[in-house]
Parts: C-alpha cells; sequence; structure tokens
C-alpha cells in the first residue's frame, strides 16, 4: 500500500520506520475507529507514551506515516502525522476530542472512552492509571487510497 502511495506522490520520502498498526485493542474497535477515518470525522488519535517504550517504537514524528490495518490486519490506509503533542491525559481539550471525531465528540465521552482504553492498556502494562499518564496527542491526514485522501 505504501508502495503505491509512493508511485503516485513522487518525492516522498523514505521512511526509516513505517508502522502498520491497527485502532484501539481489539478487531472490533479497529474496525469501528478505522471506520470513523473512512466517515472523515477521525482525524486525530492518541496512545500512551508507554505503549510505544514498552514496545521499543518510536513515538510518532510530524510528517511521517503510518498504515491503518482492519481489523482482520488488511491495510486499508495510509496516514500522515500534521501534529504531534506529548502531555498528560488531563490536558487534553475540547477541539482535540472533537478531531477524534468518535461517537458525539464532546470532551466528556472522549475522557469516558479513553480512560476506560488507557485503563486497560496500563493494566497490561503492569503500571497504574490515573489522568497524569503521558499520552501522545496525535493529528493526521489520510493520504492514500485516492477516494478515502484528504483533499
Amino acid at each position: 500500500m505504501f508502495a503505491a502511495y509512493r508511485s503516485a506522490a513522487p518525492g516522498t520520502a523514505d521512511e526509516d520506520h513505517l508502522a502498520v498498526e491497527w485502532f484501539g485493542d481489539s478487531p472490533e474497535l479497529a474496525d469501528e475507529l478505522l471506520a470513523f477515518v473512512l466517515g472523515g470525522t477521525k482525524r486525530a488519535t492518541a496512545g500512551l507514551v508507554a505503549e510505544y517504550l514498552a514496545e521499543g517504537e518510536p513515538l510518532p514524528r510530524v510528517g511521517g506515516h503510518w498504515i491503518v490495518c482492519d481489523g482482520s490486519g488488511t491495510p486499508r490506509v495510509v496516514l500522515r502525522s500534521t501534529e504531534l503533542r506529548v502531555g498528560p491525559l488531563s490536558s487534553v481539550d475540547e477541539r482535540f476530542a472533537w478531531d477524534e471525531g468518535e461517537y458525539d465528540r464532546t470532551l466528556a465521552t472522549w475522557l469516558d472512552g479513553h480512560r476506560r482504553y488507557f485503563a486497560r492498556s496500563c493494566e497490561r502494562l503492569g503500571m497504574s492509571f490515573s489522568d497524569d499518564v503521558e499520552v501522545c496527542f496525535e493529528r493526521f491526514r489520510v493520504v492514500w487510497p485516492p477516494e478515502h485522501a484528504d483533499r
């Protein structure tokens, strides 16, 4: 998928590390969140810094690309990071919740869902959860395939 994107977008830099991921922690959640991307509402995501470290993965970088798969592991879209910020979960704002594009897009709903998700992640990592946990807040554009790419 990334090779097709690079062929269509000459000058796209090689990636030292091209992440191939899915959203969430289950195939069902991956499909649900991918649907928000494909529908055009989801243009942001958030991940625990501790998860990146535990997996030996670098944090995303502005201008970097990553491939998002559906719940079956099939690559569906190429994203390009446009903005990154690391901070405590408690620092999230209404605009970021809106840009995540999930459900009613409110901060209250975003916090409720992400507190539950990050608590599960912290438990898997053997760490305690609080609103002070470090989060990588990322905004992105869809760049491939053309039928889903942002204009």
